[in-house]
């Protein structure tokens, strides 16, 4: 990735909503040359999408949690994208280092919501334990930055 397209990504990852004219004006292009730019970084997976950030509380969800899971054995990401995959409150599920085989992130209305979650985890065969953290505040909440 070029310097250029860095700028535009960075762009986009502060406002999301950005013209193509207004990126054009702070890095130096015209609209129709930073389209092809965008365009061509979303072929190549530069960019995976477009999104919009909402306040969680304004959709119900008033707990988060992030749960460590505890394999039997090895279990592949497919796996765990089939198992948790299903369950709308998992937002996010991540292999990771460490003891634990996955971090799940999950948004809940309630604790009684979290811990029907966290039970329905424990009943898969493949689980063995999982240890929980519910997040008390969001202290810093921002996009990756290029800069």
């Amino acid at each position: 990735m070029d310097q250029t397209n860095r700028e535009i990504v960075a762009i986009l990852l502060r406002d999301g909503r950005a013209s193509y004219a207004e990126i054009g004006d702070a890095v130096g292009l015209s609209a129709t040359a930073v389209k092809r730019r965008v365009d061509r970084m979303q072929a190549r997976g530069e960019i995976a999408g477009f999104t919009v950030r909402v306040a969680p509380e304004e959709l119900g969800w008033r707990i988060e949690a992030y749960v460590e899971i505890f394999c039997r054995g090895n279990i592949s990401p497919a796996a765990l994208e089939r198992d948790f995959g299903p369950i709308p409150e998992v937002v996010r599920v991540d292999t990771v280092t460490g003891e634990a085989d996955a971090l799940v992130q999950i948004m809940a209305g309630s604790m009684s919501d979290v811990e029907r979650i966290v039970e329905s985890f424990r009943v898969n065969a493949r689980v063995d334990k999982t240890r929980t953290a519910i997040v008390m505040s969001r202290v810093i909440d921002r996009p990756a930055r290029l800069d």
